[in-house]
């Protein structure tokens, strides 16, 4: 998020706030499209593949929680113009979640989930605004700073994001290797994959006269794709006494980061042969 501030000026966020319409859609994508895709794979699971219901409530529950800080990194790297955008549509998600959260998981799983809204500003204050508050703040009085260090942030950036998919993999090891695993690991990637898509192809059936709508459509899939499965992993070990539920977030925090991050390379690799073939 710093290195997004760092690469960005005030004027850039205010011409995110002037697309009101793919601020919306991020919405759409984040707390409509993707809910439907978790009940969708919930029932999946219980019913045709025989899961225990926990593991379809678990499913359920990641797609009702907001976008992921992660999606706004992703943009950052495929599309730089666009990650302020990308950061206001996760900040707004993550501002409401903790009313549309609990909403959306009575409606799915039957189950109120209390959520904590004084921790929740709080995630968001020091996850997004501070640091990149700090990034323009630097950018705006310190170019000279900005220009020496921005080589290194990259790097650095991609090393922070390898820590942040490792780590959960590492503590709900024995979530992962649970005798459901591999059921579940298919399950969470269709259900990523599927939301990926939808976010890509209904973004260019709504935005197809958009003069910038290639670049929007890789914006909205990182939208609808990416959710901060660690607040539903939070919430399933909190809230839900059967373990289980917590497996599929577990699972889906790892997944979701390596499927958006190969997308960063598969559409970046895409961008420098359309770069060479005009050229």
């Amino acid at each position: 998020m710093f290195a997004v501030g760092v690469n960005s000026s005030e004027k850039d966020f205010l011409e995110a706030l002037k697309q009101p319409a793919a601020i919306f859609a991020g919405y759409v994508g984040q707390f409509f499209v993707k809910p439907l895709l978790g009940y969708l794979f919930g029932t999946v699971a219980v019913t045709l593949c025989g899961l225990p219901t926990a593991i379809g409530a678990g499913i359920m529950l990641v797609s009702c929680v907001s976008g992921a800080q992660l999606s706004s990194y992703a943009t950052f790297l495929t599309d730089p113009a666009l990650a302020p955008l990308s950061v206001v549509m996760t900040s707004l998600s993550t501002a409401t979640a903790v009313f549309v959260t609990p909403f959306l998981s009575l409606l799915l799983i039957g189950k109120k989930l209390p959520v904590d809204v004084k921790g929740m500003i709080s995630s968001i204050t020091q996850i997004v605004v501070v640091p990149i508050a700090a990034g323009l703040l630097l950018n705006r009085f310190f170019p000279r700073i900005c220009d020496a260090i921005r080589p290194f942030l990259p790097p650095l950036s991609v090393l922070v994001t390898a820590c942040c998919v490792g780590a959960p993999l590492a503590i709900n090891i024995n979530s992962v290797m649970s005798p459901f695993g591999l059921s579940i690991l298919l399950l969470i990637v269709a259900f990523h994959l599927s939301a990926f898509v939808a976010g890509y192809f209904l973004t260019g059936l709504a935005f197809h006269r958009a003069p910038d709508v290639k670049a929007l459509q890789r914006t909205l899939s990182y939208e609808t794709g990416m959710q901060s499965s660690l607040l539903a992993l939070a919430l399933a070990n909190r809230f839900f006494q059967d373990p289980l539920v917590s497996v599929p977030p577990a699972i889906s925090t790892v997944l979701m980061s390596l499927m958006g991050f190969s997308l960063v390379m598969i559409w970046n690799k895409n961008k420098e042969q359309d770069l060479i073939k005009q050229s």
